[in-house]
């Protein structure tokens, strides 16, 4: 198939849930070399607080990306509180309206988030952060759709490209946040909000072909 129902796929959520709650202990362990530590923790709080919400309701993906966004931007501290918000506001908003997912819609929520993440941050790519996961990401979904991909191989080029960039933040010094106070002493270690965007994009990825 090239598309799936907006209505059926709220499972897509609970995915990301469950995700980012087996990787808490590992996201804190890498936020701790050159951070806080407390990725993992805040992540973790903020994904289990959406999943507390979403129990026993009936809900599309669209409601669901939106009730995760809201519960990260107004639930969870730190700095990645807002942007992951607005990330999971922006993959809502472009599907909202979206009876049927195929990769034009998802072009458009990659696209999206992308975009407002870009619009409220400074860091540009190379600065070791989420974007140098999240946008190899978009390009290679966009550059597979353009090539007149199927969506499942669009969503194993995104994933490809998102593990490449998420790597490649470990040869990078911060530029941005508390970490590039460190300069380069940040040099040789992975950087955490890349580590979970791209657990997010693989897990998008894994999730939506599981349907198609």
């Amino acid at each position: 198939m090239s598309s799936f129902k907006n209505a059926n796929a709220g499972i897509i959520i609970d995915h990301l849930i469950k995700t980012i709650q087996d990787q808490k202990d590992y996201l804190s362990e890498i936020d701790g070399k050159i951070g806080d530590g407390d990725h993992g923790i805040n992540m973790n709080k903020g994904f289990t607080m959406c999943g507390d919400k979403l129990k026993g309701q009936t809900y599309n993906m669209s409601e669901g990306l939106c009730t995760l966004g809201e519960t990260l931007l107004e639930d969870i501290g730190g700095s990645m509180g807002p942007l992951y918000g607005l990330l999971f506001d922006s993959l809502s908003a472009a599907s909202e309206d979206q009876e049927d997912i195929d990769a034009e819609v998802f072009a458009g929520m990659i696209t999206g988030a992308v975009e407002g993440l870009q619009a409220i941050s400074p860091a540009k790519l190379g600065d070791k952060t989420l974007l140098d996961a999240l946008i190899p990401a978009k390009e290679a979904f966009m550059t597979a759709k353009e090539a007149g991909k199927e969506f499942s191989e669009c969503l194993d080029a995104m994933r490809d490209a998102a593990q490449k960039g998420w790597e490649s933040t470990k040869d990078m010094t911060a530029k941005v946040g508390r970490a590039s106070r460190l300069r380069e002493r940040s040099r040789g270690v992975l950087d955490a909000g890349a580590t979970s965007c791209y657990f997010i994009l693989d897990c998008l990825a894994s999730s939506i072909q599981s349907i198609l």
